[in-house]
Protein backbone atom coordinates (compact mmCIF):
# COMPACT_ATOMS: atom_id res chain seq x y z
CA UNK A 1 0.00 0.00 0.00
CA UNK A 2 2.70 2.34 1.06
CA UNK A 3 4.83 2.27 -2.39
CA UNK A 4 1.63 3.09 -4.30
CA UNK A 5 0.32 5.82 -2.37
CA UNK A 6 4.32 7.18 -2.92
CA UNK A 7 4.26 6.53 -6.36
CA UNK A 8 0.75 8.54 -6.49
CA UNK A 9 2.02 11.45 -4.58
CA UNK A 10 4.98 11.99 -7.38
CA UNK A 11 2.35 11.42 -10.41
CA UNK A 12 0.03 13.90 -9.20
CA UNK A 13 2.00 16.34 -7.38
CA UNK A 14 1.02 19.45 -9.65
CA UNK A 15 -2.15 19.18 -7.78
CA UNK A 16 -1.58 17.70 -4.26
CA UNK A 17 0.95 19.42 -1.61
CA UNK A 18 1.94 16.86 1.48
CA UNK A 19 0.76 18.43 5.15
CA UNK A 20 2.73 18.46 8.18
CA UNK A 21 6.19 17.35 8.05
CA UNK A 22 8.85 15.75 4.94
CA UNK A 23 9.46 12.83 7.24
CA UNK A 24 6.12 10.87 6.98
CA UNK A 25 4.88 9.10 9.28
CA UNK A 26 6.75 11.46 12.24
CA UNK A 27 8.69 10.24 14.49
CA UNK A 28 6.66 8.99 17.76
CA UNK A 29 10.25 7.89 19.93
CA UNK A 30 13.30 7.27 18.83
CA UNK A 31 13.83 3.42 18.31
CA UNK A 32 17.36 1.64 18.50
CA UNK A 33 18.62 -2.00 18.16
CA UNK A 34 21.78 -2.20 20.48
CA UNK A 35 22.71 -5.17 21.55
CA UNK A 36 21.82 -4.67 25.10
CA UNK A 37 18.47 -5.33 27.13
CA UNK A 38 15.13 -3.60 26.27
CA UNK A 39 15.27 -0.08 27.98
CA UNK A 40 12.65 2.66 27.51
CA UNK A 41 12.99 6.64 29.18
CA UNK A 42 12.34 9.75 28.33
CA UNK A 43 14.35 12.82 27.07
CA UNK A 44 14.40 15.77 28.42
CA UNK A 45 12.17 17.04 26.02
CA UNK A 46 9.90 14.66 26.86
CA UNK A 47 11.03 12.13 23.47
CA UNK A 48 10.80 8.28 24.26
CA UNK A 49 13.70 7.00 23.60
CA UNK A 50 14.09 2.79 23.38
CA UNK A 51 16.60 0.15 22.49
CA UNK A 52 15.52 -3.42 21.66
CA UNK A 53 18.03 -5.56 21.04
CA UNK A 54 18.18 -7.46 17.82
CA UNK A 55 16.95 -10.76 19.36
CA UNK A 56 14.51 -9.48 21.37
CA UNK A 57 13.05 -7.79 17.36
CA UNK A 58 13.64 -11.04 16.10
CA UNK A 59 11.64 -13.10 18.89
CA UNK A 60 8.57 -9.95 18.54
CA UNK A 61 8.46 -9.97 14.51
CA UNK A 62 8.53 -13.93 14.79
CA UNK A 63 5.43 -13.64 17.15
CA UNK A 64 3.84 -10.74 14.99
CA UNK A 65 3.06 -9.11 18.14
CA UNK A 66 4.41 -7.58 21.36
CA UNK A 67 2.81 -6.94 25.10
CA UNK A 68 3.00 -4.02 27.49
CA UNK A 69 5.16 -5.49 30.03
CA UNK A 70 7.63 -6.42 27.16
CA UNK A 71 8.75 -2.50 27.75
CA UNK A 72 8.39 -2.38 31.31
CA UNK A 73 4.97 -2.38 32.12
CA UNK A 74 4.46 -3.63 35.51
CA UNK A 75 0.44 -3.84 35.69
CA UNK A 76 0.70 -3.36 39.16
CA UNK A 77 -2.18 -0.46 39.56
CA UNK A 78 0.34 2.34 40.99
CA UNK A 79 3.08 3.02 38.80
CA UNK A 80 2.75 4.76 36.13
CA UNK A 81 2.61 2.63 33.17
CA UNK A 82 1.90 5.06 30.11
CA UNK A 83 5.96 5.40 28.86
CA UNK A 84 5.41 1.31 28.84
CA UNK A 85 2.53 1.55 27.08
CA UNK A 86 3.38 4.35 24.42
CA UNK A 87 6.53 2.37 23.61
CA UNK A 88 5.29 -0.61 23.07
CA UNK A 89 2.93 0.84 20.50
CA UNK A 90 6.15 2.74 18.76
CA UNK A 91 7.76 -0.50 18.21
CA UNK A 92 4.63 -2.08 17.10
CA UNK A 93 4.09 0.48 14.79
CA UNK A 94 7.74 0.71 13.23
CA UNK A 95 7.25 -2.94 12.64
CA UNK A 96 3.59 -3.68 12.00
CA UNK A 97 3.13 -6.22 14.95
CA UNK A 98 -0.02 -6.58 17.23
CA UNK A 99 0.27 -5.37 20.60
CA UNK A 100 -1.59 -7.11 23.23
CA UNK A 101 -2.64 -6.24 26.72
CA UNK A 102 -1.09 -8.80 29.80
CA UNK A 103 -3.98 -10.42 31.21
CA UNK A 104 -5.20 -9.44 34.52
CA UNK A 105 -2.78 -6.55 34.54
CA UNK A 106 -4.11 -2.99 36.09
CA UNK A 107 -2.21 -0.13 34.60
CA UNK A 108 -1.84 2.90 35.99
CA UNK A 109 -2.09 5.92 34.10
CA UNK A 110 -1.21 9.37 35.95
CA UNK A 111 -1.42 12.95 34.30
CA UNK A 112 2.07 13.17 32.50
CA UNK A 113 1.53 14.13 29.27
CA UNK A 114 1.90 11.25 26.64
CA UNK A 115 -0.25 10.08 23.68
CA UNK A 116 0.01 6.03 23.00
CA UNK A 117 -0.17 5.91 18.92
CA UNK A 118 -2.53 2.74 17.96
CA UNK A 119 -1.86 2.16 14.22
CA UNK A 120 -1.80 -2.00 14.30
CA UNK A 121 -4.49 -4.18 15.88
CA UNK A 122 -4.51 -3.88 19.81
CA UNK A 123 -6.05 -6.39 22.26
CA UNK A 124 -6.80 -4.98 25.75
CA UNK A 125 -8.40 -8.27 26.76
CA UNK A 126 -9.34 -8.07 30.05
CA UNK A 127 -6.65 -5.74 31.62
CA UNK A 128 -7.95 -3.00 33.30
CA UNK A 129 -6.42 0.48 32.77
CA UNK A 130 -7.11 3.27 35.36
CA UNK A 131 -6.69 7.08 34.31
CA UNK A 132 -6.00 9.43 36.77
CA UNK A 133 -7.35 13.06 35.97
CA UNK A 134 -6.97 14.22 39.30
CA UNK A 135 -3.66 16.03 38.59
CA UNK A 136 -2.59 16.58 34.58
CA UNK A 137 -0.23 18.08 32.53
CA UNK A 138 -2.30 19.03 29.35
CA UNK A 139 -6.16 17.72 29.48
CA UNK A 140 -6.59 17.87 25.97
CA UNK A 141 -3.35 15.23 25.31
CA UNK A 142 -5.41 11.62 24.33
CA UNK A 143 -4.26 8.88 26.03
CA UNK A 144 -4.49 6.73 23.05
CA UNK A 145 -4.54 8.10 19.50
CA UNK A 146 -5.90 5.77 16.61
CA UNK A 147 -3.94 7.13 13.31
CA UNK A 148 -3.51 6.05 10.12
CA UNK A 149 0.18 5.73 8.62
CA UNK A 150 -1.09 7.69 5.39
CA UNK A 151 -0.33 11.62 5.06
CA UNK A 152 -2.99 14.54 4.72
CA UNK A 153 -2.86 15.94 1.20
CA UNK A 154 -3.74 19.05 0.56
CA UNK A 155 -5.44 19.57 -3.00
CA UNK A 156 -4.66 22.33 -5.04
CA UNK A 157 -6.63 24.77 -7.17
CA UNK A 158 -10.15 23.88 -6.10
CA UNK A 159 -11.63 27.10 -5.43
CA UNK A 160 -15.19 26.49 -4.98
CA UNK A 161 -17.86 23.80 -5.25
CA UNK A 162 -21.49 24.02 -5.42
CA UNK A 163 -24.56 21.67 -3.02
CA UNK A 164 -24.67 18.00 -4.52
CA UNK A 165 -21.92 18.48 -7.07
CA UNK A 166 -20.87 14.85 -7.83
CA UNK A 167 -17.45 15.13 -9.30
CA UNK A 168 -14.14 17.14 -7.52
CA UNK A 169 -11.55 18.25 -9.77
CA UNK A 170 -8.86 16.36 -8.41
CA UNK A 171 -7.01 13.50 -8.77
CA UNK A 172 -5.75 11.03 -5.60
CA UNK A 173 -3.53 8.64 -4.85
CA UNK A 174 -6.29 6.82 -3.07
CA UNK A 175 -9.93 7.32 -1.94
CA UNK A 176 -10.06 10.44 0.41
CA UNK A 177 -12.22 11.75 2.95
CA UNK A 178 -12.00 15.68 2.54
CA UNK A 179 -12.83 18.67 4.79
CA UNK A 180 -13.27 22.16 3.01
CA UNK A 181 -13.78 24.63 5.21
CA UNK A 182 -14.87 28.67 4.22
CA UNK A 183 -13.80 31.24 7.14
CA UNK A 184 -15.08 33.68 5.58
CA UNK A 185 -18.75 32.56 6.02
CA UNK A 186 -20.39 31.76 9.20
CA UNK A 187 -22.96 28.85 9.38
CA UNK A 188 -24.62 27.83 13.25
CA UNK A 189 -24.74 31.05 14.97
CA UNK A 190 -25.96 30.25 17.94
CA UNK A 191 -28.93 31.52 19.68
CA UNK A 192 -29.83 31.12 23.90
CA UNK A 193 -26.96 30.99 26.92
CA UNK A 194 -24.14 29.45 24.83
CA UNK A 195 -24.47 32.23 22.56
CA UNK A 196 -21.76 32.67 19.80
CA UNK A 197 -20.44 34.45 16.58
CA UNK A 198 -21.10 31.13 14.21
CA UNK A 199 -18.58 28.89 13.07
CA UNK A 200 -17.18 28.84 9.94
CA UNK A 201 -19.09 26.79 7.05
CA UNK A 202 -17.37 22.94 6.97
CA UNK A 203 -18.25 20.49 4.43
CA UNK A 204 -16.87 16.51 4.92
CA UNK A 205 -17.87 14.03 1.89
CA UNK A 206 -15.68 11.60 0.49
CA UNK A 207 -14.39 11.07 -2.89
CA UNK A 208 -12.42 7.95 -4.68
CA UNK A 209 -9.14 8.78 -6.91
CA UNK A 210 -10.81 10.13 -9.11
CA UNK A 211 -12.67 12.70 -7.21
CA UNK A 212 -16.13 11.53 -7.34
CA UNK A 213 -17.75 12.21 -5.10
CA UNK A 214 -19.43 9.18 -2.85
CA UNK A 215 -23.30 9.06 -3.62
CA UNK A 216 -24.27 8.77 0.78
CA UNK A 217 -22.11 11.67 1.91
CA UNK A 218 -23.19 14.41 -0.66
CA UNK A 219 -22.01 18.20 -0.69
CA UNK A 220 -24.44 19.92 1.33
CA UNK A 221 -23.06 23.59 0.73
CA UNK A 222 -22.30 25.76 -1.86
CA UNK A 223 -19.03 27.12 -1.22
CA UNK A 224 -17.99 30.68 -3.30
CA UNK A 225 -14.57 30.43 -1.75
CA UNK A 226 -12.82 27.63 -0.19
CA UNK A 227 -10.10 28.77 2.54
CA UNK A 228 -9.01 25.59 3.14
CA UNK A 229 -9.22 21.85 2.03
CA UNK A 230 -7.61 18.76 3.64
CA UNK A 231 -7.42 15.06 2.23
CA UNK A 232 -7.30 12.60 4.71
CA UNK A 233 -6.70 9.20 2.74
CA UNK A 234 -8.78 6.45 3.59
CA UNK A 235 -6.92 2.87 5.27
CA UNK A 236 -8.16 0.13 3.21
CA UNK A 237 -7.75 -2.21 5.92
CA UNK A 238 -9.69 -2.59 9.24
CA UNK A 239 -7.74 -1.57 12.31
CA UNK A 240 -9.58 -4.05 15.32
CA UNK A 241 -9.30 -2.36 18.98
CA UNK A 242 -10.58 -5.22 21.01
CA UNK A 243 -11.69 -5.80 25.30
CA UNK A 244 -10.11 -3.35 27.74
CA UNK A 245 -11.62 -2.33 30.99
CA UNK A 246 -11.44 1.61 31.43
CA UNK A 247 -11.84 3.70 34.60
CA UNK A 248 -11.55 7.75 35.08
CA UNK A 249 -10.47 9.33 38.03
CA UNK A 250 -12.47 12.07 37.48
CA UNK A 251 -11.01 16.00 37.46
CA UNK A 252 -12.29 18.08 40.21
CA UNK A 253 -11.51 21.20 38.20
CA UNK A 254 -13.48 24.08 38.25
CA UNK A 255 -16.49 23.89 36.62
CA UNK A 256 -15.68 25.87 33.50
CA UNK A 257 -15.96 25.58 29.37
CA UNK A 258 -12.23 23.47 29.99
CA UNK A 259 -12.77 20.11 28.59
CA UNK A 260 -10.98 16.99 28.88
CA UNK A 261 -9.66 14.90 26.23
CA UNK A 262 -8.16 12.45 28.19
CA UNK A 263 -9.47 9.74 25.99
CA UNK A 264 -9.39 7.08 22.72
CA UNK A 265 -9.45 9.17 19.56
CA UNK A 266 -10.01 7.87 16.41
CA UNK A 267 -8.72 9.44 13.62
CA UNK A 268 -8.82 6.87 11.08
CA UNK A 269 -11.13 5.14 8.52
CA UNK A 270 -12.02 1.89 9.00
CA UNK A 271 -11.76 1.12 12.41
CA UNK A 272 -13.74 -1.76 14.68
CA UNK A 273 -13.96 -1.42 18.49
CA UNK A 274 -15.31 -4.05 19.94
CA UNK A 275 -16.03 -5.08 23.71
CA UNK A 276 -14.37 -2.20 25.41
CA UNK A 277 -15.93 -0.58 28.82
CA UNK A 278 -14.99 2.90 29.95
CA UNK A 279 -16.64 3.47 33.95
CA UNK A 280 -16.05 6.60 36.13
CA UNK A 281 -15.28 7.35 39.37
CA UNK A 282 -14.58 10.23 42.17
CA UNK A 283 -16.63 12.79 40.50
CA UNK A 284 -17.36 15.87 43.31
CA UNK A 285 -18.76 18.80 44.32
CA UNK A 286 -17.50 20.31 40.94
CA UNK A 287 -15.53 19.47 37.75
CA UNK A 288 -14.81 20.37 34.48
CA UNK A 289 -16.70 18.31 31.32
CA UNK A 290 -15.15 15.68 29.06
CA UNK A 291 -15.13 15.90 25.29
CA UNK A 292 -15.72 12.38 24.91
CA UNK A 293 -13.84 8.99 26.15
CA UNK A 294 -14.38 7.63 22.72
CA UNK A 295 -13.60 11.14 20.45
CA UNK A 296 -13.97 10.04 16.42
CA UNK A 297 -12.66 12.84 14.42
CA UNK A 298 -11.86 13.33 10.63
CA UNK A 299 -12.73 9.72 9.15
CA UNK A 300 -14.93 7.26 7.80
CA UNK A 301 -16.34 4.35 8.33
CA UNK A 302 -15.93 3.48 12.09
CA UNK A 303 -18.24 0.95 14.36
CA UNK A 304 -18.34 0.67 18.38
CA UNK A 305 -20.09 -2.08 19.14
CA UNK A 306 -20.60 -4.03 22.08
CA UNK A 307 -19.42 -1.33 24.33
CA UNK A 308 -20.06 -0.14 27.60
CA UNK A 309 -19.80 3.56 28.55
CA UNK A 310 -21.14 6.16 31.16
CA UNK A 311 -22.66 9.42 31.02
CA UNK A 312 -20.49 12.23 33.31
CA UNK A 313 -21.81 14.03 36.17
CA UNK A 314 -23.51 17.40 34.98
CA UNK A 315 -22.13 20.80 36.56
CA UNK A 316 -22.88 23.81 35.61
CA UNK A 317 -21.30 27.32 34.96
CA UNK A 318 -22.31 30.68 33.87
CA UNK A 319 -22.63 30.21 29.73
CA UNK A 320 -21.33 33.32 26.78
CA UNK A 321 -24.84 34.94 27.38
CA UNK A 322 -24.13 35.69 31.51
CA UNK A 323 -26.95 33.25 32.94
CA UNK A 324 -26.17 29.83 34.75
CA UNK A 325 -26.07 27.14 32.05
CA UNK A 326 -25.49 23.02 32.37
CA UNK A 327 -22.44 22.06 30.77
CA UNK A 328 -22.37 19.33 28.01
CA UNK A 329 -19.99 16.19 29.11
CA UNK A 330 -19.89 13.28 26.67
CA UNK A 331 -18.50 9.92 27.00
CA UNK A 332 -19.20 9.56 23.04
CA UNK A 333 -18.26 12.66 20.86
CA UNK A 334 -17.82 12.50 16.89
CA UNK A 335 -17.00 15.55 14.62
CA UNK A 336 -16.21 15.38 11.26
CA UNK A 337 -17.10 11.87 10.57
CA UNK A 338 -18.80 10.43 8.46
CA UNK A 339 -20.68 6.66 8.55
CA UNK A 340 -20.36 6.01 12.03
CA UNK A 341 -21.97 3.03 14.44
CA UNK A 342 -22.61 2.20 17.50
CA UNK A 343 -24.32 -1.47 17.68
CA UNK A 344 -25.25 -3.13 20.57
CA UNK A 345 -23.56 0.01 23.30
CA UNK A 346 -25.10 0.66 26.59
CA UNK A 347 -24.37 2.52 29.89
CA UNK A 348 -23.32 1.71 33.28
CA UNK A 349 -25.44 4.60 35.14
CA UNK A 350 -29.29 4.66 34.69
CA UNK A 351 -30.63 6.52 31.35
CA UNK A 352 -33.11 8.48 32.83
CA UNK A 353 -31.01 9.51 35.47
CA UNK A 354 -31.00 13.04 35.51
CA UNK A 355 -28.13 14.01 37.06
CA UNK A 356 -25.97 12.67 34.31
CA UNK A 357 -25.53 14.32 30.97
CA UNK A 358 -26.55 12.54 28.16
CA UNK A 359 -23.88 10.08 26.30
CA UNK A 360 -23.33 11.53 22.93
CA UNK A 361 -22.54 14.82 21.03
CA UNK A 362 -22.10 15.21 17.25
CA UNK A 363 -20.53 17.97 14.91
CA UNK A 364 -20.56 18.35 11.25
CA UNK A 365 -21.61 14.26 10.18
CA UNK A 366 -23.57 12.26 7.95
CA UNK A 367 -24.74 8.62 8.47
CA UNK A 368 -24.76 8.14 12.24
CA UNK A 369 -26.44 5.07 12.98
CA UNK A 370 -27.67 3.62 16.86
CA UNK A 371 -28.57 -0.16 16.34
CA UNK A 372 -29.82 -1.61 19.61
CA UNK A 373 -28.14 0.58 21.88
CA UNK A 374 -29.37 1.30 25.20
CA UNK A 375 -28.31 5.16 25.60
CA UNK A 376 -29.26 8.95 27.41
CA UNK A 377 -29.07 10.93 24.23
CA UNK A 378 -28.25 10.91 20.75
CA UNK A 379 -27.63 14.67 19.35
CA UNK A 380 -26.65 16.07 16.54
CA UNK A 381 -25.55 19.94 17.24
CA UNK A 382 -24.08 21.69 14.38
CA UNK A 383 -26.08 19.35 11.99
CA UNK A 384 -26.38 15.78 10.52
CA UNK A 385 -26.79 14.25 6.94
CA UNK A 386 -28.98 11.25 7.40
CA UNK A 387 -29.11 9.59 11.03
CA UNK A 388 -30.40 5.88 11.91
CA UNK A 389 -31.85 4.82 15.53
CA UNK A 390 -33.29 1.38 15.01
CA UNK A 391 -33.90 -1.38 17.95
CA UNK A 392 -32.73 1.36 20.71
CA UNK A 393 -34.15 2.54 23.71
CA UNK A 394 -33.29 6.44 24.29
CA UNK A 395 -33.09 8.09 27.58
CA UNK A 396 -33.87 11.23 29.32
CA UNK A 397 -32.42 13.42 26.90
CA UNK A 398 -34.30 11.58 24.30
CA UNK A 399 -32.80 12.37 20.09
CA UNK A 400 -31.99 15.94 19.71
CA UNK A 401 -31.03 17.06 16.15
CA UNK A 402 -30.72 19.65 13.63
CA UNK A 403 -29.42 18.85 9.90
CA UNK A 404 -30.71 17.76 6.45
CA UNK A 405 -31.75 14.34 4.76
CA UNK A 406 -33.51 11.69 6.21
CA UNK A 407 -34.16 10.78 10.06
CA UNK A 408 -35.49 7.25 10.54
CA UNK A 409 -36.22 5.59 14.01
CA UNK A 410 -37.61 2.33 14.18
CA UNK A 411 -38.56 -0.43 16.70
CA UNK A 412 -37.21 1.84 19.04
CA UNK A 413 -38.86 3.46 22.79
CA UNK A 414 -37.90 7.33 23.62
CA UNK A 415 -38.08 8.48 27.16
CA UNK A 416 -37.39 12.13 26.31
CA UNK A 417 -39.77 15.24 26.81
CA UNK A 418 -40.29 15.17 23.24
CA UNK A 419 -40.36 11.90 20.91
CA UNK A 420 -37.93 14.45 18.93
CA UNK A 421 -36.05 17.80 19.58
CA UNK A 422 -34.79 19.73 17.00
CA UNK A 423 -32.25 22.08 18.54
CA UNK A 424 -33.92 25.52 19.21
CA UNK A 425 -29.99 27.03 19.75
CA UNK A 426 -29.61 26.23 15.86
CA UNK A 427 -32.83 26.86 14.77
CA UNK A 428 -34.69 23.80 14.86
CA UNK A 429 -34.17 23.23 11.28
CA UNK A 430 -34.26 20.18 9.39
CA UNK A 431 -34.18 20.20 5.95
CA UNK A 432 -35.52 16.57 4.53
CA UNK A 433 -37.82 13.69 5.97
CA UNK A 434 -38.63 11.84 9.14
CA UNK A 435 -39.44 8.51 9.08
CA UNK A 436 -41.24 6.83 12.55
CA UNK A 437 -41.68 3.56 12.79
CA UNK A 438 -43.13 0.88 15.57
CA UNK A 439 -41.87 2.88 18.36
CA UNK A 440 -43.04 3.77 22.09
CA UNK A 441 -42.67 7.21 23.07
CA UNK A 442 -42.86 7.71 27.26
CA UNK A 443 -42.86 11.51 27.34
CA UNK A 444 -40.85 13.09 30.21
CA UNK A 445 -39.80 9.07 31.18
CA UNK A 446 -43.04 8.99 32.31
CA UNK A 447 -43.07 12.19 34.73
CA UNK A 448 -46.63 14.21 34.35
CA UNK A 449 -46.49 16.13 31.22
CA UNK A 450 -48.11 17.44 28.47
CA UNK A 451 -47.41 15.43 25.55
CA UNK A 452 -45.67 16.94 21.80
CA UNK A 453 -44.46 14.97 18.83
CA UNK A 454 -42.00 17.56 18.02
CA UNK A 455 -40.41 19.99 19.95
CA UNK A 456 -38.41 23.34 19.29
CA UNK A 457 -38.25 27.25 18.74
CA UNK A 458 -37.57 29.37 16.33
CA UNK A 459 -39.06 33.26 16.73
CA UNK A 460 -37.54 33.93 13.41
CA UNK A 461 -35.97 37.00 14.68
CA UNK A 462 -32.35 35.51 14.98
CA UNK A 463 -30.04 35.05 12.16
CA UNK A 464 -28.81 31.32 11.88
CA UNK A 465 -26.25 31.54 9.21
CA UNK A 466 -29.08 29.75 7.36
CA UNK A 467 -32.75 29.39 6.41
CA UNK A 468 -34.55 27.60 9.04
CA UNK A 469 -37.13 24.63 8.33
CA UNK A 470 -39.68 22.24 9.93
CA UNK A 471 -39.32 18.65 8.05
CA UNK A 472 -40.52 18.78 4.49
CA UNK A 473 -42.25 15.37 5.44
CA UNK A 474 -42.78 13.01 8.38
CA UNK A 475 -44.31 10.33 8.65
CA UNK A 476 -45.37 7.96 11.79
CA UNK A 477 -46.70 4.52 11.42
CA UNK A 478 -47.28 2.39 14.82
CA UNK A 479 -46.18 4.63 17.50
CA UNK A 480 -48.01 4.58 20.91
CA UNK A 481 -47.99 7.55 23.00
CA UNK A 482 -47.84 6.49 26.99
CA UNK A 483 -49.36 9.57 28.07
CA UNK A 484 -51.41 8.44 30.86
CA UNK A 485 -49.71 10.98 33.48
CA UNK A 486 -50.98 13.97 31.81
CA UNK A 487 -52.66 16.83 33.67
CA UNK A 488 -55.89 17.55 34.37
CA UNK A 489 -56.25 20.04 31.25
CA UNK A 490 -54.28 18.47 29.03
CA UNK A 491 -55.99 17.89 25.46
CA UNK A 492 -53.88 15.00 24.21
CA UNK A 493 -50.66 15.04 21.99
CA UNK A 494 -49.58 17.79 19.98
CA UNK A 495 -47.40 17.02 17.10
CA UNK A 496 -45.70 19.93 16.83
CA UNK A 497 -44.82 21.85 20.33
CA UNK A 498 -45.48 25.76 20.20
CA UNK A 499 -42.77 27.04 18.58
CA UNK A 500 -43.58 30.38 19.14
CA UNK A 501 -46.24 31.80 21.30
CA UNK A 502 -45.64 35.54 19.88
CA UNK A 503 -46.46 34.09 16.49
CA UNK A 504 -50.84 33.85 16.53
CA UNK A 505 -51.60 36.24 13.25
CA UNK A 506 -50.35 38.00 10.28
CA UNK A 507 -49.21 40.97 12.56
CA UNK A 508 -46.16 39.01 13.92
CA UNK A 509 -43.30 39.54 11.34
CA UNK A 510 -40.80 37.41 10.97
CA UNK A 511 -37.14 39.06 9.86
CA UNK A 512 -36.10 35.73 9.09
CA UNK A 513 -38.90 33.35 8.21
CA UNK A 514 -38.86 29.44 9.50
CA UNK A 515 -40.21 27.64 6.33
CA UNK A 516 -43.31 24.88 8.47
CA UNK A 517 -44.94 23.71 5.03
CA UNK A 518 -44.37 19.86 5.80
CA UNK A 519 -46.58 17.18 5.34
CA UNK A 520 -47.39 14.83 8.09
CA UNK A 521 -48.70 11.35 7.59
CA UNK A 522 -49.83 9.32 10.66
CA UNK A 523 -50.39 6.05 10.46
CA UNK A 524 -52.00 4.00 13.23
CA UNK A 525 -50.97 6.54 16.23
CA UNK A 526 -52.60 5.77 19.66
CA UNK A 527 -52.60 6.93 23.07
CA UNK A 528 -52.62 5.58 26.70
CA UNK A 529 -54.88 8.64 27.54
CA UNK A 530 -57.07 7.37 24.98
CA UNK A 531 -56.69 11.51 23.05
CA UNK A 532 -56.02 11.87 19.79
CA UNK A 533 -53.18 13.49 18.27
CA UNK A 534 -53.79 16.95 17.60
CA UNK A 535 -51.39 19.74 15.37
CA UNK A 536 -50.18 22.03 17.66
CA UNK A 537 -51.37 24.86 20.72
CA UNK A 538 -50.25 27.26 18.03
CA UNK A 539 -52.44 26.13 14.74
CA UNK A 540 -51.73 29.56 13.34
CA UNK A 541 -47.77 29.20 13.13
CA UNK A 542 -48.51 25.64 11.53
CA UNK A 543 -51.40 26.14 9.45
CA UNK A 544 -49.41 25.41 5.95
CA UNK A 545 -48.96 21.99 8.00
CA UNK A 546 -50.71 19.38 5.97
CA UNK A 547 -51.93 16.41 7.78
CA UNK A 548 -53.30 13.18 6.12
CA UNK A 549 -54.44 10.56 8.90
CA UNK A 550 -54.34 6.99 7.32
Amino acid sequence: MKKYILLGLFLFSSVLVLQGQTDWPPDEAVITAKNKEIRVRSSRKGKLRINVSPADLSKFVSAGWVRYNDFGATGDGKTDDMDAIAATHAVANRYGLKVRADEGAIYYIGGKERTAIIRTDTDFGTAEFIIDDTDVQNRNASIFLVSSSLQTLTPEGINSLKKNKEKVEVSLPVPCLLTVTDSLKKRYIRFGPNQNMGSSQTDVFVVDENGNVDRDTPIIWDFEQITEIIAFPIDEKTLNITGGRFTTIANNAESRYTYYSRNIAISRSNVLVDGLKHNITGEGDQGAPYGGFINIRDCFNVTVQNTVLTGHKTYRTIGSAGTPVSMGSYDLLVGRALNISFVNCTQTNDINDQNYWGILGSNYCKNLVYESCTLSRFDAHMGVANATIRNSTLGHMGINAIGTGTFTVENSTIYGRSLINLRSDYGSTWQGEFLIRNCIFIPAGGQQSSASLFSGANSGQHDFGYSCYLPERITIEDLHIDDSNHPEDYQGPAIFANFNPLMTDATYLEKFPYVTSSDVILRNVTTASGKAVRLSDNPFMFKKVKLVRE
